[in-house]
């Protein structure tokens, strides 16, 4: 059982990630991590999305005809996007403005759909709530990290605008890196934002080959150390 959650989390945050892997919710990803805290906000609804969906969708499987589980998954994703677009009004109604349209369309997001379809609607409640919480978070980790390296080259800072998400009074979180930075306007553009995810892709291809290449050298080893012992 310990293996199984373990594959299921790891191939949420890094073997089938659904941004750097699957290549899956690139406009919303794209398009809000001009900053960390636009990232972080559009992340974090995002992983509520799919792990509420996941887990309503496995309770209601073996409930619904096979020809209308399509228009039911869309229903319960859109139920739970209008819920958490509810919450961003009530709470945090000025990083809601800033993300704008991207909430909503979160129900289009092709990430929650794929889930609910080829997951969570053969598997177990528990097993479903782990794979949304694990492909959330894997999402979101590549969303800060573009929003980082984006903001920190366009706008030579770090959480600027933190009260958006943290609230009057967090201004202090923000860190300016580069004093009179003029910007770098690549970086905060939709070409800039393809080339950061580039350079990511680029950067998990690597490791996946230098642990596999790892891999790969351990195994004689093992074998000629067997008769021995």
């Amino acid at each position: 059982m310990k293996s199984e959650n373990a594959q299921i989390i790891n191939e949420g945050l890094w073997r089938n990630n659904t941004a750097l892997v699957q290549l899956l919710g690139l406009c919303p990803l794209l398009a809000v991590s001009g900053t960390v805290i636009n990232a972080l906000g559009l992340g974090i609804a995002t992983t509520l999305v799919l792990a509420g969906s996941n887990v309503t969708v496995s309770l209601i499987r073996n409930l619904v005809r096979p020809e209308l589980r399509i228009p039911s998954f869309v229903l319960v994703i859109a139920s739970f996007v209008t819920a958490v677009e509810l919450l961003m009004q009530a709470y945090l109604y000025d990083l809601y403005l800033v993300l704008g349209i991207f909430i909503p369309l979160i129900v289009t997001n092709c990430v929650i759909i794929a889930r609910a379809e080829s997951f969570a609607s053969k598997n177990n409640v528990w097993r479903s709530l782990l794979d949304g919480l694990a492909m959330g978070i894997g999402f979101t980790a590549v969303l800060l990290l573009l929003g980082a390296i984006r903001e920190i080259l366009g706008h030579g800072t770090l959480l600027a605008q933190a009260e958006l998400m943290f609230g009057p009074g967090s201004e202090w979180l923000t860190i300016t890196l580069i004093d009179d930075y003029r910007g770098y306007l690549l970086a905060i553009l939709p070409p800039g934002a393809f080339l950061a995810l580039g350079l990511l892709i680029a950067v998990k291809n690597v490791i996946d080959k230098r642990l596999a290449q790892r891999a790969r050298q351990t195994i004689p080893v093992q074998i000629q150390t067997e008769p021995a012992s």
